[in-house]
């Protein structure tokens, strides 16, 4: 069975930016219960199966895949800077590999004039290793942001407080 025009301008609205209420507004659904329709149609079925097949199409087509971004951020989270960099001459080393090199965000190399001559300033910056380090930690559950409590059993309420009898 095929989307409706509606559920099928909602999937594609969704694919956009992976908000789902947004996509509710985008497709036509009333703005006042927008979240509550996006939920039923992110979980109708053939509306998730659509989803799924084009994010599988998207990911083929860019080759973005969910072991490849998490091979970028461990580079980044991983490097250690003082095997990438001399620190003395501020030049990349030479046995520097593929995965170091791939944490630096960006090169800069200044002529400046002096009065002995030109001196050479450089400056490298590597991408942020804390926040690969905080996206690597919530991908794996590292950091929970609300506390999950399951408690199962009889809860029995016991009244021990003395009145007072005026």
């Amino acid at each position: 069975m095929q989307l409706t025009p509606k559920q099928q301008r909602f999937a594609d609205e969704y694919l956009i930016d992976l908000n789902a209420t947004q996509a509710a507004i985008r497709a036509g659904y009333s703005p006042r219960s927008a979240d509550v329709t996006a939920a039923r149609l992110l979980a109708n079925a053939r509306i998730r199966a659509y989803i799924d097949q084009r994010m599988a199409e998207l990911s083929r087509r860019t080759g973005v895949t969910q072991e490849r971004i998490i091979r970028e951020l461990a580079r980044i989270a991983f490097v250690n800077p003082p095997e990438v960099v001399d620190m003395d001459e501020a030049r990349i080393m030479a046995t520097a590999t593929e995965d170091d090199t791939a944490a630096i965000a960006s090169v800069k190399v200044k002529t400046i004039p002096t009065e002995s001559g030109t001196g050479i300033e450089r400056e490298i910056r590597f991408a942020d290793k804390i926040k690969a380090l905080e996206l690597l930690g919530k991908r794996f559950g590292m950091w929970i942001d609300k506390q999950q409590i399951d408690v199962q059993g009889a809860v029995q309420i016991v009244d021990d407080v003395p009145r007072d009898e005026a």
